[in-house]
């Protein structure tokens, strides 16, 4: 995909979700289907690092906001999630105008941590393999959900 070409793909809405530091980075959308949760966004030259690849840290920001929104979204909001470890494996990279996809897999949600993985791609390239432990939280009140937490 170009830089030009900004169209979400069908199935997806935008998320208002993932606080003030992925604001900055960009617009967050999510499709549920089959059971299974997607979170996306169009990378651009911001995300960039000096090879003119995509940097990353925006990456390992995407795959970590991921796996938290994954949690909360699975779970109706009924927690939150605060990151305790992630690990990540860079595959390939991404470019501007790319749509990146996270595709989120739930392995379980106990009383006090939460584990889940997923895989960043774009089109059929893989780009980073993340998995994540989660401390459990207290759900977010309904200011925090309307502010975009």
């Amino acid at each position: 995909m170009t830089l030009q070409d900004d169209k979400v793909p069908a199935g997806f809405e935008r998320l208002k979700r993932g606080g003030p530091y992925m604001a900055s980075l960009g617009s967050l959308y999510c499709k549920r289907a089959d059971g299974q949760i997607t979170i996306a966004m169009r990378v651009g030259e911001q995300h960039t690092n000096m090879r003119g690849i995509v940097h990353g840290g925006a990456l390992a920001s995407l795959a970590d906001s991921s796996l938290g929104l994954g949690l909360a979204l699975s779970c109706d909001n009924r927690h939150s999630f605060v990151t305790v470890n992630l690990s990540t494996d860079f595959l390939d990279a991404a470019r501007p105008g790319d749509w990146v996809e996270a595709h989120v897999n739930i392995s379980r949600i106990g009383s006090r941590v939460a584990f889940a993985d997923c895989v960043l791609m774009v089109g059929d390239k893989r780009l980073l393999r993340a998995s994540g432990v989660f401390a459990v939280m207290k759900p977010l009140t309904a200011a925090q959900l309307d502010a975009g937490y």
